[in-house]
């Protein structure tokens, strides 16, 4: 089962760290990256992305991330908590409709 999400950001843009936004979307999940050392790293960050999404159970998404060297267990702790950002804020969402 597909989980709902809402659009939600995490993160700074200061060195060695990362800024996120989670956004759903109708198409094909979406990973779209800027960063610093995208020529050396760029490839592992979106699989590592791809990975804490497909477990997270999220599908048909939009994850925006604009890395400033910030190291895989910064990236994983941002990611994690933009997906529980999104999930309650659609939880708020639909408390409220």
């Amino acid at each position: 089962m597909e989980k709902n999400i809402a659009k939600a950001s995490c993160g700074t843009m200061e060195s060695s760290d990362a800024y996120m936004e989670l956004e759903p979307i109708a198409g094909p999940t979406q990973i779209a990256l800027q960063s610093v050392v995208e020529h050396q790293f760029g490839d592992s960050i979106r699989a590592l992305a791809a990975d804490m999404l497909q477990q997270a159970g999220l599908e048909h998404v939009r994850l925006n991330i604009v890395d400033r060297g910030a190291l895989e267990c910064t990236l994983r702790a941002r990611l994690e908590v933009l997906i529980e950002r999104a999930e309650a804020a659609a939880e708020k969402e639909a408390a409220h409709a």
